[in-house]
């Protein structure tokens, strides 16, 4: 049972996903081909609750989607299960999440 709410989870995170990175990219393409720098993208970006939202949603989702893929190809390879199994999968996501979170308040507070 637990093999299919996380196989599930990670469906569903993908749906979430994939909107947010077409918007991402193309919200860049448009940005660098309108002639803006990086500093002038991150300036914009400064204090904006709608990027912050945006961003910090990519980024658990992104999180538990990877940290779900990484579970299965772990357990593949090593054989691992059980309790080392799902610690390992909460340890990555932990720090996948715990990076992005900080990249998306850097680049979104003032």
């Amino acid at each position: 049972m637990l093999d299919l709410r996380l196989y599930i989870a990670q469906r569903l995170s993908a749906m979430v996903m994939a909107p947010l990175m077409v918007v991402h990219i193309v919200v860049m393409i448009i940005a660098v081909q309108g002639g803006l720098s990086a500093a002038e993208i991150l300036s914009r970006t400064q204090g904006s609750v709608f990027w912050f939202l945006f961003y910090g949603l990519f980024v658990a989702a992104a999180s538990l989607h990877a940290a779900i893929g990484l579970r299965v190809i772990v357990h593949e390879v090593t054989g691992l299960r059980g309790a080392g199994l799902t610690v390992l999968t909460w340890a990555v996501f932990g720090v996948f999440f715990f990076m992005g979170a900080r990249a998306v308040t850097a680049v979104t507070m003032l």
